[in-house]
């Protein structure tokens, strides 16, 4: 994206180009490469209908060699479209002008634009799916790793906000990871229909190619590594493409509700969690000097929203008009690149942020101790039920003495001591073991060690 200004220089416009998305990414849905993904298609179609005996062999032969954006340039493509106002019909006379002989005669032949773009778009999308995996890998991988390293980190554990009961570090890493896997599954078992090919002519009948159609409709596909749709009309249907913009956006979503644990856990006043920091260098704040904020996870959130936003976009592109319209075309130029390069971005800003996370152990002891006691009324109640006494009794009593020690403002083990009740059935020594935060987290050891067996090396 871009504009000329007066003096002939390139300005960017939006953000994509000079602030977010990778290299990788960003060069997949640039316009020489969306070319050469509509030539290599021209070429592929012209290959099976010679195979086919639709087309001269010689030709197909000249068509996939001129094929390529290094014979067909994007400035040519674009001077035509300016007198055609087509982009498709630029792009195949483009062809044409450098094919030698009558080649050109036969380039497109019983096509319609949409076989040529949508399954251009399928090639774009395979490759974008290939990066977004291998980032989502990276990702699952290191919050296994600090799954790991956490087992046995034990924090407080928060409900409504407020504190529950213990729970470790490695817990939340895991689940995390858990999420992620579970996207990579989603996109695996998705590609089926998201990277598809259409070669079926106008409305979809292949009437133009007449008994060899879907002969040639299967072989375009098969040269092309993608699957044949079973059925089209002038488009590949839209419900494929919302699929993949709503899986990159739950995707964004779970990067969101990570990015959201991280900063709230970095306030200052809790500070357990620490994104990176230069203090050598970095400033976080043009007018306050001591700021050091989580923005790294602030920009996964903020750009989670804009993923979120084009599902509904790409959602209002499946009803089109009959047998096809526009509307939908203008609106994914926008939202394939888009989608795609975002979460490519938070996804890389994600696995450099938890890589370079730092718990801080000190203020994570603090909280876990700061209700003084209350996070362990669960454990006396459930010991106090084992015991003898009645759950429904046992939960009512030590909710008085909680509520007592937090009126009071006094640690709930020396409020439980008073009640002559809950010392019926425990001794001063038995209510000093229960009240330790670190021996009551169940399983969560063995459950991060299940995952990470599960997850690693999947």
């Amino acid at each position: 994206m871009g504009v000329i200004n007066l003096f002939g220089e390139k300005m960017a416009v939006h953000p994509i180009d000079y602030r977010y998305g990778t290299e990788e990414m960003k060069g997949i849905w640039e316009e020489e490469n969306k070319l050469e993904k509509m030539l290599k298609v021209e070429a592929a179609l012209a290959k099976a209908q010679a195979e086919l005996g639709l087309i001269p062999k010689e030709a197909a032969e000249e068509i996939n060699k001129k094929a390529s954006i290094k014979y067909v340039k994007l400035d040519r493509v674009k001077e035509i479209e300016r007198q055609t106002k087509h982009d498709v019909v630029a792009m195949i006379r483009a062809l044409a002008e450098v094919c030698e002989g009558n080649a050109g005669e036969y380039i497109h032949f019983g096509a319609t634009s949409n076989d040529i773009v949508d399954t251009a778009n399928s090639l774009l999308l395979k490759e974008s799916i290939e990066i977004i995996e291998d980032k989502l890998k990276q990702l699952r991988d290191i919050l296994l790793d600090k799954a790991e390293e956490h087992k046995y980190t034990v924090c407080v554990g928060r409900t409504h906000g407020q504190h529950a009961i213990p729970t470790t570090y490695g817990m939340r890493f895991a689940l995390w990871a858990a999420e992620i896997d579970r996207h990579l599954e989603r996109l695996n078992e998705a590609k089926k229909r998201i990277c598809v090919s259409m070669i079926t002519g106008a409305v979809g009948t292949m009437a133009a190619m007449g008994e060899k159609g879907l002969e040639v409709h299967k072989r375009v596909a098969e040269i092309l590594g993608l699957e044949p749709v079973l059925i089209s009309n002038q488009v590949i249907q839209r419900d494929r493409h919302a699929e993949f913009v709503f899986l990159l956006s739950l995707i964004a979503q779970t990067l969101n509700k990570i990015g959201i644990t991280v900063r709230s856990m970095q306030r200052t006043e809790i500070g357990e969690l620490e994104e990176e920091f230069d203090p050598t260098k970095q400033t976080g704040s043009s007018t306050m000097p001591h700021k050091r904020n989580p923005i790294t996870f602030e920009q996964i959130c903020g750009l989670s929203r804009v993923v979120k936003s084009l599902c509904i976009a790409e959602m209002d592109n499946i009803p089109l008009w009959e047998e096809r319209d526009l509307t939908n075309s203008s609106a994914e130029r926008c939202i394939f690149a888009e989608v795609c390069v975002l979460t490519d971005h938070i996804l890389n800003l994600a696995i450099k942020g938890i890589k370079k996370l730092r718990v801080n152990k000190e203020n994570v002891e603090r909280n876990l101790n700061l209700t003084k006691g209350l996070i362990m009324a669960e454990r006396i109640m459930i010991e106090l039920a084992k015991r003898g006494m009645g759950r429904q009794t046992a939960h009512e009593i030590v909710r008085q003495c909680a509520m007592k020690a937090y009126d009071e403002k006094r640690h709930l083990k020396d409020v439980l001591l008073e009640n002559e009740e809950v010392m019926k059935y425990l001794t001063k020594e038995e209510l000093e073991k229960l009240m330790d935060p670190k021996t009551y987290i169940g399983l969560a050891p063995q459950i991060v060690d299940e995952v990470i067996k599960t997850l690693k090396n999947k």
